[in-house]
């Protein structure tokens, strides 16, 4: 069995590209530009009171600095998002030096200094370190550096083993460690320290994941097990585990080869993926070439799969109305619901609705909270794996949007009304983090309804037990 597609009922009235999950629940997306030139908009689409994203409204945001195409992104333990970047701005291809925060509370963006000494920022890669850091690579040479959020400054991290970051994907593991297969430098990976600031040696792919004409690769997702499944953009894929000591290197192992369509090998050249709330992992693949013109191998349509990492096997799954582009315009997002948008350049965003229940023991788990709450006051809520057991979303180098933080809502019993509550100051920004309890702050909005309720932690679509509740 795989899931069902549906259209949202208010598609937007722009080009939709990277969307990234703000912690109240809403969702902050960029206007990629009628030509994916890039533009300096961004809209959010908040859901009904309810809590449907397939019925949410659109509403406009401040605009951005500049006009950024394919750039890093993240979202921060105070709930800011972090852009960094562009390969394009304004449709000139600059691999633009620039970074900025955009603060959802007050609707405004920030200019931040970039690393120094640095020429370029354009389509890097970046993952959020568990302490909230920002860890930045240099597509121009093996230099990597952290931004920090608290300071409002970079540091020089250490340079990679290899040569540069250039359309890397990296992947938040358990052990405090970032996965990376080196693009420039395949079949070769290599993995981040994060304790001893240090990048080792991964390993080498059993089969070359990444296309030399291009160097381009796809989506890596850190599996519930603690593997991360690496998909190539030569068709074949790949399987991480991770050894018992940080610094050791860890194994590979061949995964599934995409099929052919009408003679072509499928691949997945800078793409989306997304873990799935039951296990499974939605990815995406594009014929290698034979159309007209053939665009260095980008061609159309997408096609849409399932991984299943218990039979290790790829099977089709349905595609969407808005599936007749190749599948780097792709974009996933995981909602709270468990649902996944999917945008990709127009004006049509669908939403994917995956069948089955995740395992019990993936959920959250609330150690500790409030018994009455009041509108506009901010708590405190303690558990287990607040933060998921994967980053969830992935993509080949640029469009970093990850869903590793809490989430909170409030279902009220008498209207069914579902209300976020925006969480940030998360302790930490891990994920798997098995036992250890975390916690983190919600601020309940100041026009929830009142009454007896029910809460919900929420991390990568997975909700917690309810806990009961009373709003006043």
């Amino acid at each position: 069995m795989s899931g069902t597609w549906q259209s949202l009922a208010n598609q937007p009235l722009f080009n939709a590209g990277t969307m990234l999950l703000l912690t109240d629940g809403t969702i902050l997306c960029h206007d990629s530009g009628k030509q994916e030139g890039g533009t300096p908009n961004w809209y959010k689409l908040s859901p009904n009171q309810y809590g449907s994203y397939l019925r949410g409204t659109w509403s406009t945001l401040e605009s951005g600095p500049n006009s950024p195409l394919y750039f890093a992104s993240a979202v921060l333990k105070d709930g800011r998002v972090f852009v960094a970047g562009g390969e394009y701005n304004n449709g000139r291809q600059v691999e633009l030096l620039a970074a900025e925060i955009y603060d959802p509370m007050a609707d405004s963006w920030t200019i931040l200094s970039t690393p120094t000494g640095w020429r370029a920022i354009g389509d890097a890669p970046c993952c959020v370190l568990p302490d909230g850091r920002v860890l930045l690579g240099s597509i121009m040479d093996n230099r990597t550096a952290i931004y920090d959020p608290i300071a409002n400054s970079w540091i020089a991290a250490a340079n990679k083993n290899n040569t540069r970051s250039s359309e890397e994907t990296w992947t938040l593991l358990p052990d405090q460690t970032v996965l990376t297969v080196d693009c420039v430098g395949h079949p070769q990976t290599e993995k981040y320290v994060i304790s001893s600031n240090i990048w080792v040696s991964a390993g080498s792919t059993p089969s070359d994941l990444v296309e030399d004409s291009s160097y381009e690769i796809g989506p890596a997702v850190l599996l519930p097990d603690g593997r991360v499944f690496a998909i190539g953009s030569t068709g074949a894929t790949a399987l991480y585990a991770m050894p018992s000591i940080a610094n050791q290197a860890g194994t590979w192992a061949n995964g599934p080869t995409f099929p052919t369509e009408n003679g072509q090998q499928l691949i997945a050249k800078d793409a989306p993926g997304c873990l799935l709330p039951n296990g499974k992992v939605l990815c995406t693949a594009s014929p290698a070439s034979g159309c007209q013109p053939d665009d260095e191998g980008y061609c159309p349509p997408t096609y849409f799969f399932e991984f299943d990492p218990i039979s290790n096997t790829l099977l089709y799954a349905p595609s969407p109305p808005n599936s007749m582009k190749p599948v780097y315009a792709g974009r996933m997002l995981l909602l709270p619901t468990g649902e996944v948008l999917f945008s990709n350049g127009t004006q049509d965003i669908e939403i994917y609705i995956p069948d089955g229940l995740p395992n019990p023991s993936w959920r959250p788990e609330i150690t500790e909270s409030p018994a009455n709450v009041q509108a506009g006051q901010t708590y405190a809520i303690y558990g287990r794996q607040l933060n998921g057991l994967s980053q969830a979303i992935s993509y080949g180098d640029d469009a970093s949007m990850a869903t590793n933080y809490p989430l909170v809502n409030i279902h009220n019993l008498s209207t069914n009304k579902v209300t976020y509550c925006r969480t940030h100051d998360y302790s930490t920004m891990a994920v798997h983090t098995g036992t250890v309890i975390h916690n983190t702050k919600f601020t309940v909005p100041s026009s929830i309804e009142a009454g007896r309720s029910e809460l919900y932690v929420i991390a990568n679509g997975i909700a917690s037990e309810s806990i009961p509740i009373s709003v006043t």
